[in-house]
């Protein structure tokens, strides 16, 4: 497995909706964090509130909501799905994505990576990251703002040796009882004896290194995507003009496309309300003629939908909900599914033909004739066959179910027969009865023709586990086909 570790320092900040810098965040009247505005005043982590309001008297001070941060973590896990339907939450500001299965989708794991902190600043977020074939080690190193990728253990384990023993969220008596012992960083406290270690600073310190250097098993508890999207985004600023709406429904439109992806969805119909600073909501409903999943479509429609939208007053915040949901169907991908926009199968044939010759690429249409080498005739691939009356029904037999090979030879071989039974490549084990075929009387005697025929055809097997179709008519034993 390789995992992705997100890590989102900054979240108490990066979630409040209406902040103007510089701001700080506080709790219990000591700054937890603050902007580039107020850190560059020197305001810094556990200063007091008033010695932060005498260094910048402007200051923003905002409570701590955690809520809002838990809400806002969970919209970008929505948001991820678009990438791995294997997400977890590392509370409180951390996400996981297991991207190993995905390395081929993507092409590899620095698209992944560059797709993945893209949209993240996108959306107004700077994480940390690091890919680590360990989910703690990972997140480990994403706290450190590592930004590499490991995905051997040995390399891994290198980088974790040189990370200082305050990175991983120990409590402060034990990294301090750690210091005391001359240990600083992790690798020196990996080299240290386990038992001893374990009575003096508890077993979690030590159970963590294993886990992150890999000797422990370490399984995340998966983010359980909602049975139902509903989202909410409060405006940084009071909106006057339904145009500048768009900001704020890419946004909620790109965690409804991760979710959709992850639940296997496609969308219907949705909702968008918007909360007035004064007055009742207003709604706006979006259909699609077919169920859709694709984040671009969604916003082309809201823009044709906004460019008509008359606002009765200023929109403050932004809620979507998805309202009429449908299953995504399974498919198989197309053969020529990389083909560049704009071109389909037809153009893709038309350079093999160009390329091989005029011959070289023939379709296949199935002739009414019960005779199987005169049941199909080669047609041009290019071009569309019309419907024949003379076409092979579904069923050529009349008789469900009867068997046909995928391989018939171009001319029936004759087979030898050993004590009454054919053989080929050994003797031949009849699976099934006989299918009685006679036809093709009317062109007995004309250049090319088959002829009239009587066949009883059997379905075999020979001792190397060949399945092969044979048939005995008045001169022997012959064989007609081959099953894949």
């Amino acid at each position: 497995m390789l995992w992705l570790a997100l890590s989102f320092p900054r979240l108490p900040i990066e979630a409040l909706p209406l902040r103007q810098p510089p701001s700080a965040v506080v709790v219990r009247g000591r700054v937890v964090l603050g902007d580039a505005e107020a850190i560059a005043a020197g305001i810094r982590p556990a200063q007091k509130l008033s010695t932060a309001l005498g260094l910048l008297p402007g200051l923003s001070v905002f409570e701590r909501d955690m809520a809002r941060e838990r809400q806002t973590l969970e919209n970008l896990a929505c948001w991820a799905g678009r990438f791995t339907p294997c997400v977890s939450l590392a509370q409180p500001n951390e996400l996981l994505l297991e991207i190993g299965g995905c390395l081929r989708l993507f092409g590899g794991i620095e698209p992944i990576v560059d797709a993945v902190t893209a949209g993240c600043v996108e959306q107004g977020h700077a994480p940390g990251w690091a890919v680590a074939p360990t989910p703690l080690g990972a997140r480990w190193l994403a706290r450190a703002g590592n930004g590499t990728i490991h995905r051997a253990a040995a390399g891994l384990h290198v980088v974790l040796a040189d990370l200082p023993c305050h990175i991983p969220d120990w409590p402060a008596e034990t990294v301090a009882r750690l210091e005391s012992f001359g240990l600083r960083r992790l690798g020196a406290l990996r080299a240290m004896p386990g038992s001893g270690l374990r009575r003096r600073i508890g077993n979690r310190p030590m159970d963590d290194l294993a886990r992150a250097w890999g000797d422990l098993p370490d399984p995340q508890a998966a983010f359980a995507f909602p049975e139902s999207f509903a989202s909410e985004f409060e405006l940084p600023s009071r909106v006057e003009h339904a145009e500048a709406l768009v900001f704020s429904g890419q946004r909620l439109f790109s965690a409804l496309a991760g979710w959709l992806n992850a639940r296997q969805l496609l969308l219907r119909r949705c909702t968008l309300r918007f909360r007035h600073d004064d007055g009742a909501p207003s709604d706006l409903s979006l259909s699609f003629a077919e169920p859709a999943a694709d984040e671009a479509r969604f916003l082309r429609l809201l823009r044709e939908h906004l460019g008509r939208w008359q606002l009765p007053a200023p929109v403050e915040a932004v809620r979507l909900q998805a309202d009429e949901l449908a299953e995504k169907p399974g498919s198989s991908a197309s053969l020529f599914a990389a083909t560049t926009n704009g071109e389909g199968h037809l153009a893709c044939l038309e350079r093999l033909r160009a390329r091989l010759g005029a011959c070289a690429v023939q379709g296949l249409d199935a002739v009414a004739d019960y005779r199987p080498e005169r049941a199909s005739r080669e047609r041009d691939a290019v071009i569309t066959p019309r419907p024949s009356a003379g076409r092979m029904p579904e069923n050529q037999t009349g008789q469900p179910g009867l068997p046909r090979p995928l391989w018939l030879l171009p001319k029936p071989q004759p087979l030898a027969e050993r004590a009454g039974s054919p053989d080929w490549q050994g003797p031949l084990k009849l699976l099934s009865r006989s299918e009685r075929l006679e036809s093709g009387w009317w062109d007995t005697g004309e250049q090319g023709a088959t002829g009239d025929v009587r066949r009883d055809y059997f379905v075999a097997r020979n001792p190397q586990g060949q399945w092969a179709w044979v048939f005995r008519n008045a001169e022997g034993w012959f064989l007609h086909g081959l099953f894949a």
